[in-house]
């Protein structure tokens, strides 16, 4: 199995974000820790999310080096999901441009690389030298 330039940089910058997820958290429990909230539960609720999306995401970055439609299809799903949180910060009463210019920046890039490391995966089907993995009939691979 071969994984593209394209596909290897945006499994990179998807495990990137996974790994900002993870910093939010420790944030988080900092602020938990630190008594800094107005309500414990609905904190620990948001502590248990964040933990949840980051393993999602880094499950999806592993996908994506494997070459995995599904893990494409979740990187692009997560890069929409932080361009409306960049499109959030860059708005409202409490806006902050380089807050959503630094959301922004690699969430589109990572969205370019995903949309690169899709098409080459079905330039590569349709030449038929690789089946995606996901698809049904695909040979088994039991080295």
């Amino acid at each position: 199995m071969r994984t593209h330039r394209a596909a290897t940089a945006a499994a990179l910058l998807v495990g990137l974000e996974a790994l900002g997820l993870v910093g939010l958290a420790a944030w988080q429990v900092t602020a938990l820790l630190s008594g800094d909230l107005t309500s414990p539960a609905t904190a620990v609720a948001l502590l248990v999310l964040t933990l949840i999306g980051a393993a999602s995401v880094l499950a999806f970055a592993v996908g994506i080096a494997r070459g995995r439609s599904w893990g494409r299809s979740g990187g692009v799903v997560t890069q929409v999901l932080i361009l409306a949180v960049a499109l959030g910060a860059v708005t409202g009463a409490y806006a902050d441009p380089p807050i959503a210019l630094a959301l922004a920046a690699p969430a589109v890039i990572a969205l370019v690389l995903l949309v690169l490391a899709a098409r080459s995966a079905a330039a590569e089907a349709s030449a038929g030298e690789r089946p995606d993995a996901d698809s049904p009939g695909a040979p088994v691979d039991r080295s």
